[in-house]
Protein backbone atom coordinates (compact mmCIF):
# COMPACT_ATOMS: atom_id res chain seq x y z
CA UNK A 1 0.00 0.00 0.00
CA UNK A 2 1.43 3.40 -0.52
CA UNK A 3 2.50 5.88 1.37
CA UNK A 4 0.17 8.57 1.63
CA UNK A 5 1.81 12.15 0.94
CA UNK A 6 0.84 15.34 2.89
CA UNK A 7 0.07 18.23 0.58
CA UNK A 8 2.03 21.54 1.26
CA UNK A 9 -1.09 22.89 2.80
CA UNK A 10 -1.55 20.39 5.30
CA UNK A 11 1.98 20.23 5.45
CA UNK A 12 2.16 23.91 6.38
CA UNK A 13 -1.27 23.61 8.54
CA UNK A 14 0.81 21.34 11.11
CA UNK A 15 3.66 23.33 10.83
CA UNK A 16 1.41 26.23 11.81
CA UNK A 17 -0.68 24.97 14.12
CA UNK A 18 3.04 23.58 15.94
CA UNK A 19 4.59 26.82 16.15
CA UNK A 20 1.89 28.71 17.29
CA UNK A 21 0.88 26.54 19.79
CA UNK A 22 4.30 26.66 20.94
CA UNK A 23 4.61 30.51 20.86
CA UNK A 24 1.34 30.52 23.11
CA UNK A 25 2.76 27.76 25.40
CA UNK A 26 6.04 29.98 25.38
CA UNK A 27 4.28 33.15 26.16
CA UNK A 28 1.87 31.88 28.62
CA UNK A 29 5.34 30.30 30.60
CA UNK A 30 6.58 33.23 30.12
CA UNK A 31 3.52 35.63 31.71
CA UNK A 32 3.74 32.94 34.50
CA UNK A 33 7.26 33.51 35.55
CA UNK A 34 6.41 37.34 35.39
CA UNK A 35 3.50 36.73 37.51
CA UNK A 36 5.60 35.21 39.84
CA UNK A 37 8.70 37.30 39.90
CA UNK A 38 6.24 40.30 40.46
CA UNK A 39 4.42 38.59 43.27
CA UNK A 40 7.70 37.74 45.12
CA UNK A 41 8.80 41.35 44.34
CA UNK A 42 5.44 42.71 46.13
CA UNK A 43 5.97 39.99 48.93
CA UNK A 44 8.82 41.17 49.59
CA UNK A 45 7.65 44.94 49.52
CA UNK A 46 5.07 44.20 51.72
CA UNK A 47 6.86 42.17 54.49
CA UNK A 48 9.14 45.31 54.61
CA UNK A 49 7.16 47.71 55.21
CA UNK A 50 4.76 46.41 57.81
CA UNK A 51 8.20 45.09 59.34
CA UNK A 52 9.22 48.60 59.35
CA UNK A 53 5.87 50.04 60.85
CA UNK A 54 6.50 47.02 63.71
CA UNK A 55 9.82 48.07 64.50
CA UNK A 56 8.50 52.01 64.56
CA UNK A 57 5.73 51.30 67.01
CA UNK A 58 6.17 52.98 70.28
CA UNK A 59 4.00 49.75 71.84
CA UNK A 60 6.62 47.42 70.21
CA UNK A 61 9.44 49.81 72.13
CA UNK A 62 8.11 49.82 75.37
CA UNK A 63 7.32 45.98 75.63
CA UNK A 64 10.73 45.61 74.80
CA UNK A 65 12.09 47.05 78.11
CA UNK A 66 9.64 45.11 80.14
CA UNK A 67 10.39 41.89 82.21
CA UNK A 68 7.94 39.92 80.22
CA UNK A 69 7.74 41.22 76.64
CA UNK A 70 5.73 38.45 75.16
CA UNK A 71 2.59 38.92 76.99
CA UNK A 72 2.13 42.24 75.31
CA UNK A 73 3.98 41.53 72.20
CA UNK A 74 2.37 38.33 71.25
CA UNK A 75 -1.36 40.28 70.75
CA UNK A 76 -0.13 42.89 69.13
CA UNK A 77 2.10 40.94 66.49
CA UNK A 78 -1.51 38.22 66.22
CA UNK A 79 -3.34 41.20 65.24
CA UNK A 80 -1.15 43.14 62.99
CA UNK A 81 -0.68 39.27 61.00
CA UNK A 82 -4.40 39.28 60.64
CA UNK A 83 -4.77 43.00 59.77
CA UNK A 84 -2.07 42.94 56.79
CA UNK A 85 -2.69 39.61 55.73
CA UNK A 86 1.02 37.89 55.92
CA UNK A 87 1.83 34.62 57.28
CA UNK A 88 4.07 35.36 60.73
CA UNK A 89 4.65 38.61 62.41
CA UNK A 90 7.87 37.59 65.19
CA UNK A 91 9.22 40.04 67.17
CA UNK A 92 12.34 38.93 69.18
CA UNK A 93 15.29 39.55 71.24
CA UNK A 94 19.46 40.38 69.77
CA UNK A 95 19.77 36.63 70.85
CA UNK A 96 17.35 35.07 68.14
CA UNK A 97 14.37 34.43 71.75
CA UNK A 98 11.24 35.02 69.89
CA UNK A 99 8.29 37.15 71.89
CA UNK A 100 5.67 36.41 69.27
CA UNK A 101 4.71 33.65 66.96
CA UNK A 102 1.72 32.03 65.01
CA UNK A 103 2.24 29.09 66.88
CA UNK A 104 2.54 29.85 70.63
CA UNK A 105 4.86 26.94 71.43
CA UNK A 106 7.51 28.11 69.28
CA UNK A 107 7.51 31.65 71.61
CA UNK A 108 10.62 31.80 73.82
CA UNK A 109 12.55 29.48 71.22
CA UNK A 110 15.26 31.27 68.92
CA UNK A 111 14.38 32.03 65.45
CA UNK A 112 15.08 30.58 62.40
CA UNK A 113 17.04 31.95 59.56
CA UNK A 114 19.05 34.77 58.34
CA UNK A 115 19.19 38.16 61.27
CA UNK A 116 22.82 39.09 61.02
CA UNK A 117 22.54 42.04 58.63
CA UNK A 118 19.84 43.39 60.54
CA UNK A 119 21.64 42.89 64.03
CA UNK A 120 24.54 45.42 62.16
CA UNK A 121 22.00 47.93 61.63
CA UNK A 122 20.69 47.27 57.83
CA UNK A 123 16.99 46.14 57.69
CA UNK A 124 16.73 43.07 54.57
CA UNK A 125 14.66 40.76 52.85
CA UNK A 126 15.19 37.14 52.29
CA UNK A 127 13.95 33.96 51.00
CA UNK A 128 14.65 30.95 53.83
CA UNK A 129 12.55 27.92 55.57
CA UNK A 130 11.68 28.04 58.90
CA UNK A 131 9.49 26.33 61.10
CA UNK A 132 6.78 27.78 58.73
CA UNK A 133 8.46 26.15 55.28
CA UNK A 134 10.08 28.63 52.98
CA UNK A 135 8.86 32.33 53.15
CA UNK A 136 9.94 35.16 51.63
CA UNK A 137 10.72 37.49 54.91
CA UNK A 138 12.05 40.72 56.03
CA UNK A 139 13.97 41.30 59.26
CA UNK A 140 14.00 45.19 60.51
CA UNK A 141 15.81 46.23 63.98
CA UNK A 142 14.15 47.77 66.41
CA UNK A 143 15.96 50.99 68.43
CA UNK A 144 15.47 52.65 71.89
CA UNK A 145 15.35 56.09 72.26
CA UNK A 146 18.94 56.03 72.71
CA UNK A 147 19.51 54.15 69.54
CA UNK A 148 20.63 51.17 71.25
CA UNK A 149 19.31 48.24 69.30
CA UNK A 150 16.97 46.10 71.84
CA UNK A 151 15.41 43.88 68.90
CA UNK A 152 14.24 42.38 66.01
CA UNK A 153 11.20 42.48 63.92
CA UNK A 154 10.70 39.35 61.25
CA UNK A 155 7.43 39.48 58.84
CA UNK A 156 6.60 36.86 56.02
CA UNK A 157 4.88 35.42 53.76
CA UNK A 158 4.90 31.89 52.98
CA UNK A 159 5.91 30.71 49.18
CA UNK A 160 3.21 28.53 49.08
CA UNK A 161 0.58 31.66 50.17
CA UNK A 162 2.25 33.26 47.22
CA UNK A 163 1.58 30.30 44.46
CA UNK A 164 -1.63 30.53 45.62
CA UNK A 165 -2.13 33.84 44.78
CA UNK A 166 -0.79 32.88 41.17
CA UNK A 167 -3.31 29.91 40.81
CA UNK A 168 -5.96 32.72 41.54
CA UNK A 169 -4.98 34.40 38.33
CA UNK A 170 -3.97 31.10 36.42
CA UNK A 171 -7.96 31.33 35.04
CA UNK A 172 -6.97 34.95 33.86
CA UNK A 173 -4.04 33.73 32.07
CA UNK A 174 -5.79 30.41 30.45
CA UNK A 175 -8.97 33.21 29.50
CA UNK A 176 -6.50 35.53 27.31
CA UNK A 177 -4.45 32.17 26.27
CA UNK A 178 -7.16 30.14 24.86
CA UNK A 179 -8.55 32.68 22.52
CA UNK A 180 -5.27 33.73 21.18
CA UNK A 181 -4.70 30.06 20.84
CA UNK A 182 -8.34 29.36 18.74
CA UNK A 183 -7.57 33.03 16.64
CA UNK A 184 -4.05 31.65 15.76
CA UNK A 185 -5.09 27.96 14.64
CA UNK A 186 -8.23 29.80 12.81
CA UNK A 187 -6.18 31.94 10.84
CA UNK A 188 -3.95 29.02 9.77
CA UNK A 189 -6.51 26.76 8.57
CA UNK A 190 -7.68 29.30 6.22
CA UNK A 191 -4.79 29.69 5.38
CA UNK A 192 -3.95 26.33 4.54
CA UNK A 193 -7.33 25.69 2.97
CA UNK A 194 -6.30 28.89 0.15
CA UNK A 195 -3.18 27.44 -0.57
CA UNK A 196 -4.96 24.07 -0.55
CA UNK A 197 -7.28 25.23 -3.53
CA UNK A 198 -4.53 27.08 -5.12
CA UNK A 199 -2.27 23.95 -5.36
CA UNK A 200 -4.84 21.38 -6.05
CA UNK A 201 -3.64 19.86 -2.99
CA UNK A 202 -0.63 18.38 -4.08
CA UNK A 203 2.42 17.67 -2.12
CA UNK A 204 6.21 18.80 -2.42
CA UNK A 205 7.42 15.75 -4.51
CA UNK A 206 4.28 16.31 -6.87
CA UNK A 207 5.39 20.13 -7.87
CA UNK A 208 8.59 19.36 -7.99
CA UNK A 209 8.58 16.58 -10.14
CA UNK A 210 5.54 18.13 -12.23
CA UNK A 211 7.74 21.47 -12.32
CA UNK A 212 10.60 19.47 -13.41
CA UNK A 213 9.14 17.58 -16.17
CA UNK A 214 6.98 20.50 -17.55
CA UNK A 215 10.03 22.60 -17.59
CA UNK A 216 11.58 19.61 -19.17
CA UNK A 217 8.98 19.06 -21.84
CA UNK A 218 8.02 22.47 -22.52
CA UNK A 219 11.72 23.30 -23.60
CA UNK A 220 12.39 20.65 -25.30
CA UNK A 221 9.16 20.03 -27.63
CA UNK A 222 9.73 21.56 -31.57
CA UNK A 223 6.78 23.21 -31.50
CA UNK A 224 6.39 26.80 -30.09
CA UNK A 225 4.18 27.88 -27.46
CA UNK A 226 3.26 31.30 -25.60
CA UNK A 227 1.01 31.45 -22.80
CA UNK A 228 -0.81 34.77 -21.69
CA UNK A 229 -2.74 35.82 -18.96
CA UNK A 230 -6.21 37.09 -18.91
CA UNK A 231 -4.44 40.48 -19.38
CA UNK A 232 -2.75 39.31 -22.52
CA UNK A 233 0.75 39.29 -20.47
CA UNK A 234 2.98 36.96 -21.29
CA UNK A 235 3.09 33.96 -18.76
CA UNK A 236 5.39 31.54 -20.76
CA UNK A 237 7.08 31.07 -23.67
CA UNK A 238 9.44 28.13 -24.86
CA UNK A 239 12.41 28.06 -26.63
CA UNK A 240 11.12 27.24 -29.92
CA UNK A 241 8.47 30.17 -29.49
CA UNK A 242 11.13 32.12 -28.87
CA UNK A 243 13.15 30.83 -32.27
CA UNK A 244 10.07 31.26 -34.41
CA UNK A 245 9.05 34.73 -33.45
CA UNK A 246 12.99 36.27 -33.50
CA UNK A 247 13.27 36.93 -29.45
CA UNK A 248 16.09 36.68 -27.93
CA UNK A 249 16.93 33.85 -25.12
CA UNK A 250 18.01 36.27 -22.65
CA UNK A 251 14.73 38.95 -24.01
CA UNK A 252 12.44 39.97 -21.02
CA UNK A 253 9.00 39.07 -22.80
CA UNK A 254 7.46 37.70 -19.09
CA UNK A 255 4.92 39.15 -17.52
CA UNK A 256 4.92 41.80 -20.18
CA UNK A 257 1.82 42.94 -22.24
CA UNK A 258 1.87 41.31 -25.54
CA UNK A 259 0.96 44.43 -27.03
CA UNK A 260 4.24 46.05 -25.96
CA UNK A 261 6.63 42.81 -27.19
CA UNK A 262 8.08 43.28 -31.01
CA UNK A 263 5.90 40.58 -32.56
CA UNK A 264 5.84 39.39 -36.36
CA UNK A 265 2.09 41.97 -37.05
CA UNK A 266 0.32 38.27 -38.26
CA UNK A 267 1.58 37.21 -34.76
CA UNK A 268 0.93 39.71 -33.04
CA UNK A 269 -2.84 40.13 -34.54
CA UNK A 270 -4.18 37.27 -33.43
CA UNK A 271 -2.59 37.06 -29.67
CA UNK A 272 -4.27 40.50 -29.60
CA UNK A 273 -7.56 38.95 -30.69
CA UNK A 274 -8.28 36.18 -28.01
CA UNK A 275 -10.03 34.19 -31.03
CA UNK A 276 -9.57 30.77 -31.09
CA UNK A 277 -8.07 29.29 -34.66
CA UNK A 278 -7.17 26.12 -35.85
CA UNK A 279 -4.49 25.50 -38.32
CA UNK A 280 -4.05 29.07 -39.41
CA UNK A 281 -0.93 29.99 -41.66
CA UNK A 282 0.58 33.02 -40.09
CA UNK A 283 3.97 34.84 -41.64
CA UNK A 284 6.93 35.22 -39.07
CA UNK A 285 9.52 36.94 -40.64
CA UNK A 286 10.80 34.77 -43.50
CA UNK A 287 8.81 32.03 -41.67
CA UNK A 288 5.63 30.19 -42.83
CA UNK A 289 3.89 29.05 -39.53
CA UNK A 290 1.18 27.37 -38.55
CA UNK A 291 -0.75 28.83 -35.61
CA UNK A 292 -3.12 26.87 -32.94
CA UNK A 293 -4.89 29.62 -30.59
CA UNK A 294 -7.31 28.16 -27.71
CA UNK A 295 -9.20 30.16 -24.88
CA UNK A 296 -7.94 27.87 -21.41
CA UNK A 297 -10.45 26.75 -18.71
CA UNK A 298 -10.02 24.77 -15.34
CA UNK A 299 -13.59 24.40 -13.57
CA UNK A 300 -15.02 26.99 -15.23
CA UNK A 301 -12.89 29.88 -14.58
CA UNK A 302 -10.66 31.67 -17.86
CA UNK A 303 -7.07 30.81 -17.28
CA UNK A 304 -5.55 32.76 -20.11
CA UNK A 305 -4.92 31.94 -24.23
CA UNK A 306 -2.21 29.32 -25.35
CA UNK A 307 -0.90 29.54 -28.57
CA UNK A 308 1.09 26.39 -30.46
CA UNK A 309 3.15 27.38 -33.39
CA UNK A 310 4.59 24.88 -36.04
CA UNK A 311 7.12 25.58 -38.74
CA UNK A 312 6.27 24.40 -42.03
CA UNK A 313 7.88 27.28 -43.77
CA UNK A 314 9.97 24.23 -46.23
CA UNK A 315 6.60 22.49 -46.70
CA UNK A 316 4.48 24.86 -48.10
CA UNK A 317 7.61 25.60 -50.29
CA UNK A 318 7.50 22.05 -51.28
CA UNK A 319 3.70 21.87 -51.55
CA UNK A 320 3.91 24.83 -54.23
CA UNK A 321 6.67 23.40 -56.19
CA UNK A 322 3.94 20.30 -55.57
CA UNK A 323 1.36 22.50 -56.92
CA UNK A 324 3.65 22.87 -59.81
CA UNK A 325 4.59 19.72 -60.79
CA UNK A 326 0.86 18.37 -60.53
CA UNK A 327 -0.31 21.26 -62.72
CA UNK A 328 2.52 20.74 -65.34
CA UNK A 329 1.40 16.81 -65.16
CA UNK A 330 -2.14 17.47 -65.63
CA UNK A 331 -1.13 19.76 -68.97
CA UNK A 332 1.07 17.05 -70.02
CA UNK A 333 -1.99 14.66 -69.50
CA UNK A 334 -3.95 16.78 -71.19
CA UNK A 335 -1.93 17.47 -74.17
CA UNK A 336 -1.64 13.83 -74.23
CA UNK A 337 -5.23 13.78 -74.78
CA UNK A 338 -5.01 16.36 -77.28
CA UNK A 339 -1.89 14.71 -78.94
CA UNK A 340 -3.88 11.15 -79.21
CA UNK A 341 -6.91 12.66 -80.57
CA UNK A 342 -4.96 14.97 -83.37
CA UNK A 343 -3.13 11.67 -84.28
CA UNK A 344 -6.16 10.13 -84.90
CA UNK A 345 -7.57 12.86 -86.91
CA UNK A 346 -4.44 12.66 -89.46
CA UNK A 347 -4.64 8.55 -89.45
CA UNK A 348 -8.14 8.64 -90.24
CA UNK A 349 -7.60 12.04 -93.16
CA UNK A 350 -4.89 9.12 -94.35
CA UNK A 351 -7.19 6.65 -95.06
CA UNK A 352 -9.60 8.45 -96.87
CA UNK A 353 -6.85 9.48 -98.85
CA UNK A 354 -6.49 13.38 -97.51
CA UNK A 355 -3.08 13.12 -96.97
CA UNK A 356 -2.69 16.99 -97.86
CA UNK A 357 -5.12 17.94 -95.43
CA UNK A 358 -3.18 15.23 -92.81
CA UNK A 359 0.25 17.14 -93.42
CA UNK A 360 -0.96 20.80 -93.32
CA UNK A 361 -2.92 19.75 -89.57
CA UNK A 362 -0.11 17.68 -88.13
CA UNK A 363 2.81 20.14 -89.15
CA UNK A 364 0.81 23.07 -88.03
CA UNK A 365 0.07 21.95 -84.46
CA UNK A 366 3.90 20.66 -84.35
CA UNK A 367 5.38 23.98 -85.52
CA UNK A 368 3.24 26.21 -82.50
CA UNK A 369 4.63 23.70 -79.88
CA UNK A 370 7.93 23.78 -81.45
CA UNK A 371 8.14 27.59 -82.43
CA UNK A 372 7.04 27.97 -78.44
CA UNK A 373 9.51 25.35 -77.12
CA UNK A 374 12.69 26.93 -78.87
CA UNK A 375 11.38 30.91 -77.93
CA UNK A 376 11.36 29.15 -74.30
CA UNK A 377 14.58 27.17 -74.69
CA UNK A 378 16.43 29.65 -76.55
CA UNK A 379 15.97 32.40 -73.76
CA UNK A 380 15.97 30.44 -70.52
CA UNK A 381 18.86 28.59 -70.21
CA UNK A 382 17.54 27.27 -66.74
CA UNK A 383 16.12 23.86 -67.17
CA UNK A 384 13.89 23.98 -64.22
CA UNK A 385 12.44 27.25 -65.18
CA UNK A 386 12.48 26.21 -68.61
CA UNK A 387 10.19 23.32 -68.14
CA UNK A 388 7.98 25.54 -65.55
CA UNK A 389 7.49 27.90 -68.51
CA UNK A 390 6.53 25.08 -70.85
CA UNK A 391 4.20 23.69 -68.45
CA UNK A 392 2.16 26.63 -67.71
CA UNK A 393 2.16 27.31 -71.10
CA UNK A 394 0.07 24.30 -71.63
CA UNK A 395 -1.65 24.77 -68.41
CA UNK A 396 -3.33 28.05 -69.35
CA UNK A 397 -4.23 26.71 -72.82
CA UNK A 398 -6.18 24.30 -71.13
CA UNK A 399 -7.98 26.83 -69.36
CA UNK A 400 -8.20 29.32 -72.59
CA UNK A 401 -5.71 31.66 -71.44
CA UNK A 402 -2.68 32.92 -74.21
CA UNK A 403 0.36 32.91 -71.88
CA UNK A 404 2.90 34.82 -73.90
CA UNK A 405 6.32 34.83 -73.05
CA UNK A 406 7.83 38.74 -73.70
CA UNK A 407 10.23 38.66 -76.48
CA UNK A 408 13.29 40.42 -74.61
CA UNK A 409 12.74 37.88 -72.01
CA UNK A 410 16.07 36.23 -71.28
CA UNK A 411 18.20 34.46 -68.35
CA UNK A 412 21.21 33.00 -69.00
CA UNK A 413 22.56 32.05 -65.58
CA UNK A 414 20.06 32.46 -62.49
CA UNK A 415 21.53 34.23 -59.58
CA UNK A 416 19.04 32.80 -57.60
CA UNK A 417 18.56 29.47 -55.85
CA UNK A 418 16.13 27.65 -57.94
CA UNK A 419 13.48 26.32 -55.69
CA UNK A 420 12.91 30.16 -55.23
CA UNK A 421 13.29 31.11 -58.78
CA UNK A 422 10.22 28.91 -59.28
CA UNK A 423 8.68 29.73 -55.80
CA UNK A 424 8.81 33.50 -57.72
CA UNK A 425 7.71 32.69 -60.99
CA UNK A 426 5.17 30.14 -60.44
CA UNK A 427 3.51 31.75 -58.02
CA UNK A 428 3.18 35.16 -60.08
CA UNK A 429 1.71 33.06 -62.92
CA UNK A 430 -0.66 30.80 -60.97
CA UNK A 431 -2.23 34.42 -59.15
CA UNK A 432 -2.47 35.31 -62.79
CA UNK A 433 -4.16 32.51 -64.45
CA UNK A 434 -6.82 32.57 -61.34
CA UNK A 435 -7.27 36.52 -62.01
CA UNK A 436 -7.94 36.11 -65.45
CA UNK A 437 -10.31 32.81 -65.16
CA UNK A 438 -14.19 33.56 -65.88
CA UNK A 439 -13.35 37.12 -67.37
CA UNK A 440 -14.45 37.66 -71.32
CA UNK A 441 -11.69 36.43 -73.80
CA UNK A 442 -9.23 37.01 -74.54
CA UNK A 443 -7.83 36.13 -72.06
CA UNK A 444 -4.20 36.90 -71.82
CA UNK A 445 -1.04 36.57 -68.95
CA UNK A 446 2.58 38.29 -70.00
CA UNK A 447 5.57 37.19 -68.65
CA UNK A 448 8.79 38.71 -68.34
CA UNK A 449 12.33 37.18 -66.63
CA UNK A 450 15.77 38.52 -66.95
CA UNK A 451 18.21 41.00 -65.97
CA UNK A 452 17.91 44.71 -66.23
CA UNK A 453 20.25 47.35 -64.49
CA UNK A 454 21.96 44.62 -62.00
CA UNK A 455 18.83 42.90 -61.23
CA UNK A 456 16.89 40.08 -61.37
CA UNK A 457 13.33 40.81 -62.72
CA UNK A 458 10.21 38.54 -62.68
CA UNK A 459 7.15 40.95 -64.20
CA UNK A 460 4.18 38.88 -64.61
CA UNK A 461 0.88 41.51 -65.88
CA UNK A 462 -2.65 39.76 -66.89
CA UNK A 463 -6.08 40.92 -68.62
CA UNK A 464 -8.38 40.49 -65.13
CA UNK A 465 -10.16 42.94 -63.39
CA UNK A 466 -6.73 44.37 -62.25
CA UNK A 467 -6.53 45.17 -58.39
CA UNK A 468 -7.48 48.09 -56.84
CA UNK A 469 -5.34 50.69 -54.80
CA UNK A 470 -7.17 50.57 -51.66
CA UNK A 471 -6.12 46.94 -51.68
CA UNK A 472 -2.02 47.50 -53.17
CA UNK A 473 -0.29 48.12 -49.95
CA UNK A 474 -1.40 44.95 -48.37
CA UNK A 475 0.13 42.22 -51.42
CA UNK A 476 2.79 40.61 -50.72
CA UNK A 477 1.82 40.74 -46.85
CA UNK A 478 0.13 38.46 -44.43
CA UNK A 479 -0.68 35.98 -46.86
CA UNK A 480 -2.66 38.13 -49.03
CA UNK A 481 -3.71 36.50 -52.46
CA UNK A 482 -5.99 37.34 -55.89
CA UNK A 483 -7.44 34.15 -55.58
CA UNK A 484 -11.06 33.68 -54.45
CA UNK A 485 -10.12 30.46 -52.60
CA UNK A 486 -7.52 29.29 -50.31
CA UNK A 487 -5.71 30.47 -47.86
CA UNK A 488 -3.48 32.92 -49.94
CA UNK A 489 0.10 31.55 -49.31
CA UNK A 490 1.28 32.28 -52.52
CA UNK A 491 2.51 36.11 -52.53
CA UNK A 492 3.43 35.38 -48.76
CA UNK A 493 6.13 32.56 -50.06
CA UNK A 494 7.37 35.42 -52.59
CA UNK A 495 7.50 37.88 -50.34
CA UNK A 496 9.43 35.88 -48.08
CA UNK A 497 12.15 35.07 -51.52
CA UNK A 498 12.18 38.44 -51.63
CA UNK A 499 12.78 39.52 -47.75
CA UNK A 500 15.59 36.99 -47.50
CA UNK A 501 17.42 38.01 -50.29
CA UNK A 502 16.96 41.69 -50.04
CA UNK A 503 14.96 42.37 -53.01
CA UNK A 504 11.86 44.86 -53.68
CA UNK A 505 8.16 44.43 -55.13
CA UNK A 506 5.83 46.62 -56.98
CA UNK A 507 2.48 46.42 -58.05
CA UNK A 508 0.60 48.16 -60.90
CA UNK A 509 -1.33 48.30 -63.90
CA UNK A 510 -0.73 46.81 -66.71
CA UNK A 511 -1.61 47.58 -70.64
CA UNK A 512 -4.33 45.13 -70.70
CA UNK A 513 -6.01 46.51 -67.97
CA UNK A 514 -5.21 44.17 -65.22
CA UNK A 515 -2.71 43.41 -62.80
CA UNK A 516 1.34 44.23 -63.11
CA UNK A 517 2.97 42.08 -60.27
CA UNK A 518 7.22 43.16 -60.73
CA UNK A 519 9.52 41.59 -58.15
CA UNK A 520 13.49 42.95 -58.59
CA UNK A 521 15.78 40.86 -56.81
CA UNK A 522 20.25 42.06 -56.51
CA UNK A 523 22.04 39.92 -59.28
CA UNK A 524 24.73 39.22 -56.77
CA UNK A 525 23.44 36.87 -55.15
CA UNK A 526 24.67 33.04 -54.75
CA UNK A 527 23.19 29.70 -55.79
Amino acid sequence: MARRQWSIAGQLFALQAVVVTLLVLAGAAGAVWLARSDARQAAQEEVLAVAQTVARSPDVRAALATADPASTLQPYAESTRLATGTDFVVVMAPDRTRFSHPTRELIGQPFVGEIEPALAGQPFTVTNVGTLGESVRAVVPVYDDQRRLVGLVSVGITTSAINRKLLNQLPVLLGVAAPALALAATGSWLLSRRLRRQTHGLGPAQMTRMYEYYDAVLHSVREGLVVLTTDRRVALINDEGRRLLGIGADAPVIDRPVAGIDLPPAVAELLGSGRDALDEAVLAGDRVLVANQRITRFEGAVLGTVLTLRDQTELRTLASELDSVRALTEALQAQTHESANRLHTVLTLVELGRADEAVRLGTRDLALAQQLTDRVVGAVTEPALAALLLGKSAQASERGVDLVIEPDCRLDDSPLPTNDLLTVVGNLIDNALEAVAGTPAPRRVRVFVGTVDDELVVRVADSGPGLAADRVAEAFQRGWSTKSTGRGLGLALIGQVIHRHGGRSEVGRSEDGGSLFTVRLPVGLRR
